[in-house]
């Protein structure tokens, strides 16, 4: 309709005329006075409306064909301007990818490009915190104002302050099963390229990843053990012609931008609440896979003790499911 009449406001105004023409009315579900509501809450939250072929509407997003007509926005609107790779992966990520996702936004960040992802746990979650100095964008599945995850709240309010928020959602609305492979198409519109780093086959990520490439786009994937299914989504782009991804240089080369020296330097992580016992164990075991992982990184992204996890270690380790590598490494062994 934008696109046939020019603006919103020329479309609004031939709605009821092509209703009738085709014989139907148009339904009140929405009138100007839930619209004004609406309004007032964007206002009073602090962000703001970006609105198709206007102002600061994400220039690569406004390519796509099913491109949202309004986006609801927080945070630092300058970093719309800037380039934007997007990186995604599994909820249940390692934490070997988790640690490697996180470096790889930092250095992403510290050349100038903002990393955009979908404020998901795992993966989606490193990235941000990898990048949260330099420039990132969550691409959220429900409102502004909604976190979710729950334990996301902490980050997504940093991010109001020195990140971006967007979303088409309005305020208040909890995101529904449909709403995630949608925000997807965000995250890759915004993008000139996104890079999963750990998905299983059939995944939300590969969803993005097939947008991106739907678009135009570059994707890129970052190469995983032939024994964890959390690589094999990875593994299956990158057999399909998907860039292998081991360094930010990489991802630079690939989406053509100027060579220059990056750095490898993970961005601190802060954990959540102390975990003990059996859910310790728990979180431990799925944070491990073939890749060796320094047991200083599982601590971290555990959130639980170093005696917590040096116990878990050696339950795996009598139970014969663990391998200790040199430098006080460790691998979870194939069942």
């Amino acid at each position: 309709m934008i696109a046939r009449f020019g603006n919103a406001t020329a479309a609004l105004r031939a709605v009821p005329d092509l209703a009738r023409r085709g014989g139907g009315h148009v339904p009140a579900l929405w009138g100007r006075d839930q619209a004004e509501r609406e309004i007032a809450r964007v206002d009073k939250l602090g962000g703001r409306y970006l609105v198709l072929g206007q102002g600061l509407y994400p220039r690569m997003l406004a390519e796509l064909e099913d491109a949202p007509p309004l986006l609801i926005a927080k945070g630092k609107f300058s970093l719309l301007e800037a380039q934007a790779v997007a990186m995604v992966g599994a909820r249940n990520a390692s934490a070997a990818a988790c640690r490697f996702a996180r470096g790889l936004a930092h250095d992403l960040g510290s050349q100038g490009i903002v990393v955009a992802s979908g404020l998901a746990r795992g993966i989606d979650a490193a990235a941000h915190d990898g990048a949260m100095d330099t420039g990132t964008i969550g691409c959220a599945a429900g409102g502004i104002d909604v976190f979710y995850p729950p334990e996301n709240e902490q980050r997504q309010r940093r991010m109001w302050e020195v990140g971006l928020v967007v979303s088409e959602r309005p305020p208040g609305l909890e995101p529904r099963a449909r709403d995630f492979p949608r925000r997807n198409r965000i995250i890759a519109g915004i993008s000139v390229g996104t890079v999963v780093v750990e998905a299983a086959p059939r995944s939300g990520s590969l969803i993005t990843a097939r947008l991106a490439a739907e678009a135009g786009r570059e994707v890129m994937a970052v190469p995983g053990s032939p024994l964890d299914p959390r690589a094999q989504g990875c593994n299956q782009l990158i057999r399909d012609g998907a860039t292998l991804i081991q360094t930010a240089a990489d991802v630079i080369e690939a989406i053509r931008l100027p060579a220059s020296s990056v750095r490898a330097a993970p961005a601190p992580y802060d954990p959540a609440e102390e975990l003990n016992g059996d859910d310790a164990l728990d979180a431990i075991e799925s944070l491990l896979g073939p890749s060796p992982v320094p047991v200083d990184e599982i601590i971290r992204l555990s959130g639980a003790s170093s005696g917590a996890v040096q116990m878990a270690l050696l339950e795996l380790d009598l139970a014969g499911r663990l391998d200790r590598h040199a430098g006080g490494r460790v691998s979870l062994r194939p069942a």
